[in-house]
């Protein structure tokens, strides 16, 4: 497709009403209800974004944070969206978090709002409000969660809103909700996600507009020969990591229907909804061939990945972590290009990309447009590029380790070869990569044994597995 109107850089949240009129009537989302699927136009999905921002505009100032602990709903994507709207800093908290986890996300990003889902979200924010002082209101995303309120002291219970409660603030604003948008610089900041570091607590990476755009801009130019405009997705990938946030906007951009899934349905989701565009960790990717491969011919096996996946895909994508070649090389074999690459949240976050007629499996392929590599001497691949962040939020040591005379230090050692592809040959830095994506410091694991008077020794491993493990060696003298 012709990706020109869709280059020039815009704040995320510009860019879902600079389609609007064309697309207002039409679904954006599709939303599981009972054995169907419920739409969410386009402007129903704006109404939520304009609303939500003009509540927020009392609050958030101009590069003021605001966190969502929330598992994906539309309701978590017009969040996001209207916190950048009101020229805030929108902070995603995994959902997998405990409480301690996300106070310190919420202390340490200096948050002054908080979107919350579920019960069991509900509960840790609660748990962390006491070391979360500077948070002025909580946005409960479910009205029905206002029931789990009762027991809290009423000065308590004052923080809390609706997210239906914010709308209505917004709808009585008396705000310019154009101007607002028409204010955002795109060198100021729009995300803040938080990463895992090789030991101690994670670094908070702020990316700006600009960060995001540049990036966004180079994948549309190098993947144009196979997008088009209203594809279907099936969206599943947590819209808390920089990947599935990235699946939404790139939705946005084009005017997809996504179709909203999770972890346990995405699997019997494929065949159901039959995407145009399927992105995914690792770990989907293989499992749907492990199953094709329990056929014995290579035609039967193409045949069972064509009916898993529904029969329609015309785009896909993998990452989070990386993907073995004989998986690629299957679904290479269906008809399937799965478009790979390489990068880090802190460069917003691609750097390397294999493309249409351009690609080699065994390679992250080539530098992106935008984006300038080269190799230390001891092979660690070092970036420049429009889309690398500054700096860690209130981090300035951690700051000057990674970057080296204006270069950032990626952590990985790599390998160019002479046509120009990235292959990652080992990790410099001490983090696991599950196959689901997941990144982990497994320093953090195992210290939490170092005072265990039975444990002499524990050592965690499974980079690129599906789960992690564990060796420990017992102190001498303790019984087997």
């Amino acid at each position: 497709m012709d990706v020109t109107p869709f280059l020039p850089l815009r704040p995320a949240p510009a860019i879902v009403f600079d389609q609007l009129a064309a697309r207002a009537d039409s679904p954006r989302f599709m939303v599981p209800d009972g054995d169907g699927y419920r739409p969410v136009t386009w402007r129903t999905f704006a109404d939520q974004i304009r609303e939500c921002a003009l509540g927020l505009q009392p609050t958030l100032a101009a590069g003021d944070r605001a966190c969502i602990f929330a598992p994906n709903s539309v309701e978590w994507m017009s969040a996001a969206l209207a916190i950048q709207a009101a020229g805030g800093v929108m902070v995603p908290i995994y959902g997998s978090s405990t409480a301690e986890q996300a106070a310190y996300v919420i202390d340490h990003s200096d948050a002054k709002v908080v979107f919350v889902d579920t019960d069991t979200l509900l509960r840790r924010v609660i748990d962390a409000m006491g070391s979360c002082e500077r948070v002025e209101r909580v946005v409960l995303i479910d009205s029905a969660l206002e029931a789990s309120l009762a027991e809290l002291p009423e000065a308590q219970r004052a923080r809390f809103v609706t997210f239906e409660q914010l709308r209505d603030e917004g709808r009585q604003s008396t705000h310019d909700f154009e101007a607002m948008l028409a204010a955002i610089d795109l060198d100021q900041n729009a995300i803040m996600l938080y990463t895992s570091g090789t030991s101690g607590q994670p670094k908070g990476v702020p990316l700006t507009h600009r960060n995001v755009g540049v990036n966004g801009r180079d994948w549309l130019e190098c993947n144009a020969p196979i997008l088009e405009e209203g594809y279907r997705d099936l969206l599943w990938l947590p819209m808390s990591h920089i990947f599935g946030y990235g699946e939404a906007g790139v939705g946005n951009q084009l005017g997809w229907v996504s179709y909203m899934s999770d972890p346990k349905s995405v699997v019997a989701d494929l065949p159901r909804v039959k995407p145009n565009v399927f992105f995914s960790v690792p770990s989907v990717w293989e499992k749907l061939a492990s199953f094709a491969r329990e056929k014995d011919a290579l035609a039967e096996q193409i045949k069972t990945l064509h009916a898993l996946t529904g029969g329609e895909l015309r785009f896909c994508l993998s990452g989070g972590a990386g993907l073995k070649r004989a998986v690629k090389e299957l679904f290479d074999a269906a008809g399937l290009l799965i478009i790979e690459g390489y990068g880090l949240t802190e460069c917003s976050p691609t750097l390397t990309l294999n493309r249409p007629g351009d690609y080699r499996f065994d390679s992250v392929g080539k530098a992106l447009p935008s984006v300038t590599l080269k190799l230390a001497e001891d092979g660690e691949i070092l970036a420049k590029g429009a889309n690398v962040f500054a700096g860690y939020h209130k981090n300035a040591a951690a700051t000057d380790e990674a970057f080296k005379d204006g270069w950032f230090l990626t952590g990985d050692i790599g390998r160019l070869t002479e046509d120009g592809f990235l292959q990652i040959v080992d990790r410099k830095k001490d983090i696991l990569v599950t196959a689901g994506g997941k990144n982990v410091a497994p320093a953090n694991i195992e210290v939490r044994f170092h005072d265990d008077p039975a444990i002499d020794h524990v050592v965690v491993f499974g980079d690129g597995e599906k789960y992690l493990v564990a060796g420990v060696w017992p102190s001498p003298g303790v019984a087997g």
